[in-house]
C-alpha cells in the first residue's frame, strides 16, 4: 500500500464508508493512519468520551478536517466518567475550524457560557440540540448573534428555553432555512410568529407542543366548525420558500397562532398536520388553494367537538368530504397519503369525518404512489376495488382496518404496480385472502404484523421479503406510536 500513489490511496479510502473498517484500516501503516485521519469528515462520538482537555485536543489533531460532529450521553451514568462540560465544549470549537455541523444530545453539564463559545464557530451551519436541560434563551441569542452562517437550528425537549429574542434576532438578520422545535414547554407555537421576515427564507419548519393525542375531555371548549382563520389578514408574513411544514399536538383555539401558516405556503410539497386541536375544513381548503405542489400530506386525528350552531355540538374528527374534495380538486401532485385516526370507533358510521366516496375522489383524482390508512373504518372491499384500478399505486400500507376482507385481498392483487404491502391487525384477513396475492405473482415485500388468521406458510408462499409478526407490541412501535 505504501509504494501506491498518494491520490491513489485517497480515493481507495474514500470508497470505504464504515467507521469499523476505517478504523481498522488506519491501524495497518502510519501513513494510512495519517491519510485517515485527514480524510474523516464525519464523527460520532457516545458516553464514554472522555472530556479530558489533553484528549480533546488530541481528537481535534487525529481529524483534522472535521466538519460534522455528534456527542450522543444518551444512556450516561456517572461511572461512564465526566459528561463534556463548558470548557471542554470551548477547547473541542476553538480546535475544530472545519466544523459546519454540531449535534449535541443530553449533554446535561453544558449551559450557557458553554453554548457561547459556539459563538466562535463562524462556518457553523447546522445546530442540534437534544434534551439540554441547562440551556436558556440568553446562550441561544449568543449563538445566533454569533453564528452568522446558521442555516438550520434544531431545539428538542429543552425545557428552559422561554422568551423569543434569539427567534426575532434570527428572523431579522439571520439566514435560517430550516427550523425545528419540540416539546420546548416554554415555547408556545403563536410565539413562533415572532419569527417576522425570516419565513420568507424558511424552507422546513417542525413544531410540537407538549399536549396529549386522546382529544378533548368532558367539559373542554367546543370548536366552531365554520371559523376561518384565513379570511382576515391577521398576520403580516408569507412563507413563500416552505417546502416542508409539520405541526403537532398544539391548540389553535382561541389564538389562530401557526394555523395562519397553512395558507401562506406557496412552494408546500410535504405537510404533516398530527393532533392539531381546533382545525377546520377552511384551514385544508386555504392550504389546498396556494399548494398546488403539495405531494405529500399526513394527516393524524383525534376527536374533537365542533359546532357552528349553540343547539348542536358535533364530536368527530377535524375534517369533512370537503377538505377532501378540496385537495383532489387544486393538489393534482399529491403522491403520498397517510391518514390515522385516534380514538374513533372500529365500526362504521362512526366519528370520523371523512367517507368513502370523498375519499375515492381524492384518490382517484391524483397519482397516488404511497397510501397509509390507519383506523379507516370508512375503507372496505369497495374501497379495495377502486384502489385496484390505481395505475400509481406502489406501497399500501392498512392498520385495523376491520371492513376489508379477503374480498378485498382478491381485488387489490390485481393493481397495476403494488409492490409493496403491509398489513397489521387486521383480523378479517386470512390465508385465503392473502393466497390471492401470491396467485399475482407482484409484490415485493410483505410485512404482515398480528393479524390473527394469516399464518406464517401462508405469507411466505407470497413473495421472498416477507416480514412477519404475532407479536402486537411490533404492529404498534413499527408504526411510531410511541412517539405520540
Amino acid at each position: 500500500m505504501e509504494d501506491l500513489p498518494e491520490a491513489l490511496v485517497a480515493e481507495i479510502l474514500k470508497k470505504i464508508t464504515r467507521t469499523s473498517d476505517l478504523n481498522s484500516l488506519s491501524l495497518v501503516s502510519k501513513q494510512l493512519y495519517k491519510m485517515e485521519g485527514n480524510q474523516r469528515g464525519a464523527l460520532r462520538v457516545g458516553s464514554r468520551l472522555c472530556t479530558a482537555t489533553k484528549a480533546l485536543k488530541s481528537l481535534c489533531a487525529r481529524f483534522p478536517n472535521l466538519w460534522k460532529v455528534e456527542i450522543d450521553y444518551s444512556g450516561w451514568i456517572p461511572r461512564h466518567g465526566k459528561q463534556l462540560n463548558n470548557k471542554s465544549l470551548f477547547v473541542f470549537s476553538s480546535n475544530c475550524s472545519s466544523l459546519t455541523d454540531l449535534t449535541l444530545s443530553f449533554c446535561s453539564y453544558i449551559d450557557d457560557s458553554g453554548l457561547r463559545c459556539l459563538a466562535y464557530c463562524k462556518t457553523l451551519v447546522s445546530l442540534r440540540l437534544k434534551s439540554a436541560p441547562e440551556i436558556t434563551s440568553i446562550g441561544l441569542f449568543s449563538v445566533a448573534v454569533g453564528c452568522t452562517s446558521l442555516s438550520a437550528l434544531h431545539l428538542i425537549d429543552c425545557e428552559k428555553i422561554h422568551s423569543v429574542e434569539w427567534l426575532e434576532y434570527l428572523g431579522r438578520d439571520g439566514s435560517l432555512e430550516e427550523l425545528v422545535v419540540t416539546k420546548c414547554k416554554g415555547i408556545k407555537h403563536h410565539d413562533l410568529l415572532k419569527f417576522g421576515s425570516g419565513w420568507m427564507k424558511l424552507q422546513k419548519f417542525e413544531f410540537q407542543g407538549n399536549g396529549g393525542i386522546y382529544g378533548l375531555c368532558q367539559g373542554d371548549v367546543v370548536y366552531d366548525s365554520s371559523y376561518d382563520a384565513h379570511s382576515k389578514n391577521i398576520y403580516d408574513f408569507w412563507c413563500e420558500s416552505l417546502t416542508d411544514l409539520r405541526l403537532a399536538r398544539i391548540k389553535t383555539w382561541p389564538e389562530v397562532g401557526l394555523r395562519a401558516v397553512l395558507g401562506k405556503c406557496k412552494a408546500l410539497e410535504k405537510l404533516r398536520l398530527q393532533y392539531v386541536h381546533a382545525l377546520n375544513d377552511n384551514d385544508l381548503i386555504a392550504l389546498s388553494r396556494s399548494c398546488s405542489n403539495l405531494k405529500s400530506i399526513s394527516l393524524w386525528l383525534n376527536l374533537q367537538r365542533y359546532s357552528s350552531d349553540v343547539r348542536y355540538c358535533e364530536t368527530r374528527t377535524s375534517f369533512t368530504d370537503n377538505s377532501l374534495y378540496a385537495l383532489a380538486l387544486n393538489c393534482r401532485m399529491l403522491q403520498t397519503v397517510d391518514l390515522r385516526f385516534t380514538g374513533c370507533a372500529s365500526d362504521w358510521p362512526s366519528e370520523i369525518g371523512f367517507t368513502l366516496k370523498g375519499f375515492l375522489v381524492l384518490i382517484q383524482s391524483c397519482p397516488i404512489r404511497v397510501l397509509v390508512l390507519n383506523t379507516a373504518n370508512f375503507f372496505d372491499d369497495e374501497g379495495m376495488k377502486a384502489l385496484s384500478s390505481s395505475p400509481y399505486l406502489e406501497t399500501l400500507e392498512l392498520m385495523m382496518c376491520e371492513a376489508v376482507t379477503d374480498v378485498g385481498m382478491r381485488f387489490i392483487a390485481h393493481t397495476p404496480c403494488l409492490s409493496n404491502l403491509t398489513l397489521r391487525l387486521c383480523h378479517e384477513v386470512t390465508d385465503v385472502g392473502v393466497a390471492e396475492l401470491g396467485h399475482a405473482h407482484k409484490l415485493e415485500t410483505l410485512v404482515i404484523d398480528c393479524c390473527s388468521k394469516i399464518s406464517l406458510q401462508a405469507a411466505q408462499d407470497v413473495t421472498k421479503l416477507v416480514h412477519y409478526s404475532r407479536d402486537i407490541l411490533d404492529a404498534f412501535m413499527t408504526v411510531g406510536l410511541k412517539d405520540c
